[in-house]
Order: C-alpha cells, then structure tokens, then sequence
C-alpha cells in the first residue's frame, strides 16, 4: 500500500475543492489508498456491488462490452452508481495508465456518504453528469 494522499493533493482534484480539509481527510480514512499498473481491470461489468474508487492520479477507460463509452481522470469516482442504486455493474473499467486511486469498499463509501455530505453532493454531481442530468443553476 502507497503512502496516502494528502488533503491539499485532493482539494485540487475536480469536485473536491469545496471540501474542507477536515473532509477531505474523512475520505482518505474511509478509504484504502493503492496505486495500479496501466490495463488493470478495476471493475467487471455485470457483477456485485462491492467497491468504488476515487481517481487521484491517472486515466481509466469505462466499457460496455468491448465498446469504450467514457474515459474518466483524477477527481472522477467509479464504481459508485451500482452501490448507491443497489444494482449490478452496468460497464467495466480498466486502467489505461498507472493509476493512483482510493479504493472504497461498499460500507466504506456507505459510511463516507453518511459522514461527510459534501463528498455526497460531489459524488451525487458525477453521477448525474455521466447520466446526462440537467445541471441545476448556481444564480
């Protein structure tokens, strides 16, 4: 296991610069901090929901069966549509870099959610981006 993140290292992440640094250090404890060589699979389509990560540093490919549908980087959160709507995976993901990540078991991130609500809304936000939501007005 790598040494973890800093907090400063995350609050410069997309979707994480609002959270203080007392949670964004919630999220590095919740989690378990790995780094990944490049072509590793970090999630199989149709299977269980038991795990989410957070991308610190790298590039992953998100797939439907052999086609890719989204690439995704450091700010971005895999893995957790499938825990939060209580379904099977719906697409597969591997690394097309070496990836540096924070891998959340299922209670883990349910725990996280809990715990610190502005990780929730950041999460809630990415989500609703890759499902093409209407993005509410900030005015």
């Amino acid at each position: 296991m790598a040494d973890a993140p800093q907090p400063e290292k995350l609050e410069q992440l997309h979707r994480l610069e609002d959270l203080s640094n007392d949670e964004l250090k919630a999220v590095i404890d919740k989690g378990r901090h790995v780094r990944l060589p490049a072509n590793w699979s970090l999630i199989w389509e149709k299977t269980p929901a038991d795990k989410a990560y957070l991308i610190v540093d790298g590039e992953v490919a998100v797939r439907k069966g052999k086609e890719e549908v989204a690439r995704l980087g450091p700010g971005d959160v895999i893995g957790e549509m499938a825990i939060v709507r209580h379904k099977l995976r719906s697409a597969s993901v591997v690394s097309l870099t070496p990836v540096e990540v924070i891998h959340f078991t299922k209670e883990s991130l349910e725990e996280l959610l809990d715990e610190v609500p502005a990780f929730g809304d950041a999460l809630r936000q990415t989500t609703d981006d890759r499902l093409g939501a209407p993005k509410e007005s900030k005015d």
